[in-house]
C-alpha cells in the first residue's frame, strides 16, 4: 500500500504523458538486461568461451593426426667435380614423393606412435664415368614409438591446466554476475532514491507554495508584516530550487544505471521498487558455514593451489636427468616397376636411446625450487585469510542488518512525528502564531525525516543483499545459490602424474 501510495504520487506530480511514455523497471527487469547486455558480463562470457575452445582444442589434438605431405615434381640439373676420376660430370634428376603420418598421442605415457609411409618416385641421369639412367619406386612403411623417459607428464598437466583454466572462467563469470548484480542493484536503488527525493522535494514546494498564497492573501489583507511576504517568497524560491537539482540528480543517476547494464542511454525510464521494511530471519551459523563451503573464490584459491602445484612440477624436471626412447619398425622397397615394388623388401628397424645428465648447476634448481615453496605457502595464507574475511564480513553484515531494523523502526517513527509537527505548525502559521521561517524549518525537518526512512529501508535491501553474496545463501528464498558440490578442488598428488617405476608420466 505504501509504494502504490508513493508510485501515485510521483505519477500526478511528475505528469501522466511523461512516465507514459517512460519505461518503467523493476528491479528484476533491471537485473535481466544487465545480464543480457552489460560489457562486463559480455567481456566475462568471452573469456569462458576462450577457455572452452581451448579445451576442446587440446582434446582434439590427444586424438589421432593424420597428415599428408606431397612434393608433386622436382627437377635439378648440376654439375660436379669427381676428386677419384678428377673430371667434372654432369646429374641430372626428377623426382616426386608424398609422405601419409598418422600419428597418436599417448595420455597415459606421455610419449607419441606413430605410423608413417613415405612413397616416391627418383630418376637420375650422370655423365660421371660412363652415362647412365636409373629410375626407381621406392615406398618406406614404418612404425615409429617416441617416449620421454624420467621426466613428468606434460601432456596429462597441460590438459589439467587447461581444464582448471576453464573451471576458473566459469568461476569468474558467476562472481562477475553477482558483482553485476551488487552494482546494479546500488545503483538502482540510487535512482529509486532520487526519485524519492525528487518527490519529497516536490511536496515541499507544494506546501511552500501553499504557505506562500496563505501569508500573501494575510498581507493583502494588512493583517501580517510585509518581511513575512519577504520570508515565503525566499522559501518557496529555495523549494524549487530544490526541485531543479532534484530533478539534474535524478537524471545523472539514471544515465550512470542505463550505462552499465548496457542500455540505450536516451531511452527514458522509471524504477518502481517494493522497500518494504519487513524482516529477513538470518541464521548467522548457517551463513558462515554455507559461506566457507560455497564461496566461489575460496574454490579459485583452490585451482591457484594446483597450478602452483603443476609449476613445481616444470620446476623439478629443470636441469633433472631425463632421457628419451625412440623404437622403430618397417620396411621399404624399391624397382623399377610400380607393381615389384616389394619383391625384395628391406627391413629397417632403429633404435635410439639418450639421456640428458646435469653434471652441476651451481644451486640454480634448489634455489628455483625454494621460491615456488615460498610462492604455494604465499597461496596457502592467502587461502585461509580469504576464509577469516569471509567469516568477518558475514558477521559484520549481520550486526549492521539488525542495528538498520532498529533505524527503520526509529525513523518510521520519526516521520510520523515530523508529519503531526509540521501539520500542528501550519495551523499555527495560518493563525499568524509562527512566522515564515519558523515554519520552513518544520518542512527541512519533515523532508529529511521521509529521506532518513527511505535510505534505512534501501540500506537494509543492500545490506540483505551483501548477505546473499557473502555467504551464497538466499535468505529470502531460504535456499543456497550454487548446488551442494557444484565446485570441489582438492590438491593434485605428484603421483597421479608419474610412474612408480621410476619413468614419470
Amino acid at each position: 500500500m505504501k509504494l502504490r501510495i508513493i508510485l501515485l504520487t510521483f505519477f500526478l506530480l511528475t505528469g501522466t504523458k511523461m512516465l507514459l511514455a517512460q519505461q518503467i523497471l523493476t528491479l528484476d527487469h533491471t537485473l535481466q538486461i544487465a545480464m543480457k547486455n552489460s560489457p562486463q558480463i559480455q567481456s566475462s562470457l568471452l573469456s569462458m568461451e576462450r577457455s572452452q575452445q581451448t579445451l576442446k582444442a587440446n582434446k582434439a589434438a590427444l586424438k589421432s593426426q593424420f597428415t599428408l605431405s606431397l612434393n608433386p615434381f622436382n627437377y635439378s640439373k648440376k654439375r660436379s667435380f669427381d676428386e677419384y676420376t678428377s673430371s667434372w660430370y654432369t646429374n641430372e634428376s626428377w623426382g616426386s614423393s608424398g609422405k601419409l603420418r598418422v600419428s597418436q598421442p599417448i595420455l597415459w605415457t606421455n610419449g607419441t606412435v606413430s605410423l608413417i609411409d613415405d612413397f616416391g618416385w627418383q630418376k637420375n641421369n650422370s655423365t660421371a664415368g660412363s652415362s647412365r639412367d636409373n629410375e626407381v619406386f621406392s615406398n618406406n612403411v614404418y612404425m615409429n614409438l617416441s617416449q620421454p623417459l624420467f621426466t613428468y607428464n606434460k601432456l596429462k598437466v597441460q590438459l589439467k591446466e587447461i581444464e582448471l583454466d576453464l573451471e576458473n572462467s566459469k568461476l569468474s563469470y558467476a562472481l562477475k554476475k553477482l558483482t553485476v548484480e551488487r552494482v546494479v542493484t546500488q545503483d538502482f536503488y540510487n535512482v529509486y532514491m532520487d526519485q524519492m527525493e525528487l518527490t519529497i522535494a516536490m511536496e515541499e514546494e507544494a506546501n511552500t507554495k501553499k504557505s506562500y498564497e496563505i501569508i500573501k492573501n494575510k498581507v493583502d489583507a494588512g493583517l501580517s508584516a510585509m518581511e513575512e511576504l519577504y520570508q515565503a517568497e525566499l522559501n518557496y524560491s529555495s523549494a524549487q530550487s530544490t526541485v531543479l537539482n532534484a530533478k539534474a540528480s535524478l537524471e545523472n543517476e539514471k544515465d550512470q544505471l542505463k550505462q552499465y547494464i548496457g542500455m540505450d542511454i536516451y531511452e527514458e525510464i522509471t524504477v518502481m521498487a517494493d522497500v518494504n521494511s519487513t524482516p529477513v530471519k538470518v541464521d548467522l551459523k548457517k551463513a558462515i558455514d554455507n559461506g566457507l563451503k560455497s564461496r566461489m573464490e575460496l574454490s579459485q584459491y583452490g585451482i591457484q593451489v594446483q597450478t602452483s602445484q603443476f609449476d613445481m612440477l616444470s620446476v623439478k624436471a629443470d636441469n633433472e636427468f631425463d632421457g628419451s626412447l625412440n623404437l622403430s619398425m618397417g620396411i621399404i622397397g624399391e624397382n623399377k616397376n610400380l607393381s615389384d615394388i616389394y619383391k625384395n623388401p628391406t627391413k629397417n628397424p632403429t633404435v635410439s636411446l639418450s639421456f640428458n645428465i646435469p653434471i652441476i648447476d651451481w644451486g640454480e634448481k634448489k634455489a628455483k625450487i625454494k621460491a615456488q615453496e615460498a610462492s604455494m605457502a604465499r597461496t596457502q595464507l592467502d587461502f585461509d585469510d580469504e576464509k577469516t574475511t569471509i567469516v568477518v564480513d558475514i558477521r559484520n553484515c549481520y550486526r549492521t542488518m539488525n542495528n538498520i531494523l532498529l533505524q527503520i523502526k526509529i525513523a518510521e517513527q520519526g516521520v510520523r512525528n515530523a508529519q503531526l509537527t509540521y501539520d500542528i505548525n501550519l495551523e499555527r502559521y495560518s493563525n499568524g502564531d509562527l512566522t515564515g521561517m519558523d515554519l520552513n524549518q518544520y518542512q527541512s525537518q519533515l523532508s529529511a525525516k521521509k529521506k532518513n526512512y527511505a535510505q534505512s529501508l534501501i540500506n537494509y535491501k543492500i545490506q540483505l543483499l551483501n548477505l546473499k553474496i557473502y555467504s551464497m545463501y538466499d535468505f529470502e528464498k531460504q535456499k543456497p545459490l550454487l548446488p551442494e558440490n557444484l565446485m570441489k578442488i582438492t590438491n593434485i598428488k605428484e603421483e597421479d602424474y608419474q610412474y612408480n617405476n621410476g619413468i614419470k608420466n
